[in-house]
Parts: C-alpha cells; structure tokens; sequence
C-alpha cells in the first residue's frame, strides 16, 4: 500500500474505535441496568437503519463530480477534525476536563435504573430499545459519513470499510466480554490522533478539489504525509503554550447561578424535530461556526487564485488562524 492508503486506514481505524466506544458504552448502560434482550433489539434496529442509509446514499455519492467531491468532503473533514482537535488540544492543556467513559458510564446507568421505575411495563423495555438504538444510530451515522467519505474520495471503500469493521469488531468484543465501558482506552490521545489526521485530509482533498481537476500537490498522494506532520507539530506546539497559560496563577470569578424557571411543555413533535434539526447542525457545522466560516472563505480564495503556491497555502493558514482564534475564545 501507499503512503496515502497507510494513512486512510489508520484515520478511518480510530476514528471508527472512537464512535464505537461511545456506542458500546450507551448500550452496555441500556442493557445493565434495564434488559438485555430490549438492548439488543435496539442494536439490531439501529444497525438495519444504517443499512439502509447506506443503501440509498452510498451510491450516490459515488456518481458526484470528483471536484464536488472533494469540495464537500474536504470540508466537513475540516470541521469534524477540527472540533475533534480543538477539544483534544482543550483537555491536552488542562482547559477541559478528560473525556471519562467510565463516568459516562455510570451516569448512563444511573439514569436508566432511574427511568427504570417509571417506563418498565410490558414484555419490550422500550427505554432500553431507543437508548441503545439512538446510541448506534448516532455513532453509527458517524462511522458511515466516515467509510463512504474517505472510500469513495480515494477509491478506497473496501480498505476504508474493512479498516471501520475491524475497528467496530474490536471495541464490541472487547467491550462485551469484559461488560465494563473502556475506560482504559486512552480516548483523548485517539481523539487527538484523528483529529489531526481528518484536519490533514480535509486540507488535502479540499485544496485539490477547489483548485481545479488539473492541480495535484507537490508530490501527489505523498504531500498528505507532510501535511500529517505539520498539523501534528503544530497542535503539539499549541498544547504546550496553553498549558503554560493554564499555569499562570488567575483572579477567581465568581460565578452567579441563574435563576431556574419553569419551561412550557413543549410538542413532542416539535421538540423531536429541533433535537433532529440540532443534531445535523451540530453534525456539519461543529462546535465553533466561526471555525466552518473560516473554512467557506478559504475554499472561495483557493478558488480564485492563480499562482499555484498560494493555492496549497491558503487552506493551511486558515486553519491555523481560525482553530487558534476558536481556542483563545475557548480560554
């Protein structure tokens, strides 16, 4: 295999480990504390749901224009890398609390046993259904948009779909035969990991896609190598600077609780809706919208240029400007 096909498999690899920890850790909770068997049910509908979104996206995505394909691709990699690496970089540094499956765990558990009391009538806990399905729908879309991405942009869906089913295998037989959350997984250092390798092939495939068919970066398929490392470097950097900062002795602010007041029931329709409408918006845009403007900007420069060594440039130095700018506001 290629330099490039090493790297495909290794980011679809633990991008896919990641979701699948965090699904297998919901379903766990569903079915510890509720039933197993109503647990189970809601992996196997979740996984049929996956199905057929695969069935009806997957092909058409293959029949898009390449050049669109890499606009797009290139883009949502950019921003599902970079929320990934400014969270990572974030809990690097001291500035946010590391990711804890096992606390996830057991506030999983401890909602289901408390819901438990109210919800469990009939032979079906439909509690532990829609928990364990939403957990697999949820990763699951992650993993999906992750395979038919990566695959069909390098022509790789095999190797991309074969790297995200060992990955799933993985975590799920190791998650099932010890009955515990993978705690010991260290999750940060993953997240940190892809999300440096999805922010290098956001910045490759977008930079060819809006530079036109006939451009190829210096080097071909071997430049996202160099782009691996240089984002590498640079997030180390930005780790080690933040952690000086969040060393520095700092004035307390007290904090005044708000007033909590009583919302009007909402519609179950509506509200399930807007939890629908958050979800993909979240999913596109990220956690910082100043970040996916930045990268909108870049694209439309990149486009517009004619000297070829702005072309490359342009897309890395926005995105060095735009995740330094998200986290001093994060700080």
């Amino acid at each position: 295999m290629s330099g490039a096909s090493y790297a495909l498999f290794i980011s679809v690899f633990l991008a896919c480990s990641v979701e699948a920890v965090e699904a297998v850790t919901i379903v766990l909770a569903a079915g510890t504390a509720r039933d197993w068997k109503s647990a189970l049910r809601g992996v196997y509908a979740g996984l049929i749901t996956l199905g057929v979104i695969i069935a009806i996206f997957g092909p058409a995505i293959s029949h898009l224009p390449i050049s669109v394909l890499r606009i797009a691709v290139g883009g949502l990699l950019l921003v599902f890398g970079l929320t990934w690496l400014r969270k990572a970089i974030l809990r690097s540094s001291g500035f946010k609390a590391l990711h804890d499956e096992e606390k996830i765990f057991q506030e999983e558990l401890a909602v289901a046993r408390a819901a438990a009391k109210q919800t469990r009538h009939g032979v079906a806990d439909w509690y532990a259904f829609t928990l364990a399905y939403k957990g697999v729908l949820l990763e699951g879309l992650e993993v999906v948009f992750i395979v038919l991405t990566f695959g069909t942009i390098a022509h790789k869906v095999t190797l991309a779909s074969i790297a995200a089913l060992i990955a799933v295998l993985v975590v799920c037989a190791a998650g099932f035969a010890l009955k515990t959350p993978l705690a010991k997984v260290p999750e940060n250092t993953l997240k940190f990991i892809v999300g440096v390798l999805l922010t290098s092939f956001g910045i490759f495939w977008g930079a060819e896609g809006t530079a036109g068919q006939s451009a190829h970066w210096p080097g071909d398929n071997w430049a996202v190598l160099a782009i691996i490392g240089s984002v590498w470097i640079f997030a180390l950097i930005v780790v080690e600077v933040l952690k000086v900062i969040h060393r520095r002795p700092r004035e307390e602010v007290k904090v005044v609780k708000p007033k909590v007041e009583r919302r009007p029931v909402e519609n179950k329709f509506l509200a399930a809706l807007k939890s629908f409408v958050d979800f993909w918006v979240d999913f596109i845009v990220g956690d910082d919208w100043r970040i996916a403007a930045a990268i909108v900007v870049a694209f439309v420069i990149t486009a517009n240029l004619t000297v070829s060594a702005l072309t490359w440039a342009t897309i890395p130095v926005f995105v060095v400007l735009s995740l330094s700018y998200s986290l001093s506001r994060a700080i």
